[in-house]
């Protein structure tokens, strides 16, 4: 059976789980307690991953062994029957988020067949992405942010001053903000979740149109799934802080500390991405509980045929 037909016949399975893992963190949303909701998110995900029907590997997940005791970098998951899968999640992808009751928080997990992602290390990573409709090679990680701007604004024909960029919300990031506003274009600033952010740019109705800045590498991977999935542009490169880092780096097999990644090598082939709202965001609704009945959506993308499917699943309380 090809990759393709794999990942489409373990469509549902991860859709239940992904909404399993957003109403478990959603019972924390507003309480403080950012632990509590992740870990609450971690075990609702594992149970899920764990009832599917394959040979399930996790690449991207809460850390390494030692540091994490579920979900962690290379932890086998599925029933043992099935395709090999190779797995990158965030069970809770805005953990402050949900205990602030913030917007954007999610459940995402993404799947390829082995091999079929970026092994990143849990380092951080310089990251830029656009949407799909746009011609290849508009965007340059080694340009700055003006100039990428100016070139998104060329591509579109538009003036760069009706071009929206998402920038995390961080100290590290006010140069790039000051650059980017040299052109005119509106920032639009995110507290955390960047794979939201970066997923922002595929969907027209949040009117982003380009995603800069520095935030974690396994989420650029994260990302990068969704983004392949329906035809858009990524680079990044991985950023040291320490030695620590790029023994982690080392570890993971990774030589060329300095290689900018495009999209095709973050993700290497067919995948399937999966991302169930725990807040309300401008992606997907959050977790709605209402006449004794529990609600959910959740953004489905799959990169063969570039499909996108939004699912509502409503469940007695």
């Amino acid at each position: 059976m090809s990759d393709a037909r794999n990942l489409e016949r373990l469509a549902l399975d991860a859709v239940s789980a992904a909404e399993a893992a957003a109403i478990a963190a959603s019972l924390h949303i507003g309480g403080g307690d950012k632990e509590a909701a992740d870990q609450a998110a971690v075990d609702a995900l594992r149970n899920g991953l764990n009832a599917m029907a394959m040979k399930g590997r996790i690449v991207i997940g809460e850390g390494e062994r030692d540091e994490a005791p579920m979900l962690y970098i290379g932890e086998e998951v599925g029933t043992g029957d099935g395709p090999e899968i190779d797995i990158a999640l965030d069970p809770l992808e805005g953990t402050s988020l949900t205990a602030k009751g913030m917007a954007n928080a999610l459940a995402v997990v993404s799947f390829a067949p082995r091999g079929g992602l970026l092994y990143a290390p849990d380092t951080y990573m310089d990251k830029i992405a656009v949407g799909g409709g746009l011609p290849a090679g508009v965007i340059d990680l080694d340009k700055s942010p003006s100039e990428n701007v100016k070139a998104i604004a060329k591509a579109k024909g538009v003036p760069p001053a009706e071009i929206r960029v998402c920038v995390l919300e961080r100290e590290r990031h006010e140069q790039i903000v000051a650059d980017i506003r040299t052109t005119g274009a509106r920032v639009i600033m995110i507290p955390d979740g960047d794979v939201a952010g970066i997923i922002s740019t595929t969907d027209p109705s949040t009117g982003i149109d380009l995603y800069v800045g520095q935030g974690g590498a396994p989420e650029g991977v994260l990302a990068a799934t969704a983004l392949r999935c329906v035809g858009g542009q990524m680079q990044a490169r991985l950023f040291f802080r320490n030695d620590d880092e790029r023994a982690r780096a080392a570890k993971t097999g990774i030589t060329d500390l300095d290689r900018k990644y495009d999209l095709a090598e973050l993700a290497s082939s067919d995948c399937l991405f999966v991302a169930t709202g725990v807040t309300e965001g401008d992606l997907v609704e959050g977790v709605r509980r209402r006449n004794g009945q529990i609600s959910t959506e959740t953004l489905i993308m799959q990169s063969s045929g570039s499909i996108v499917r939004r699912i509502r699943t409503v469940r007695p309380a």
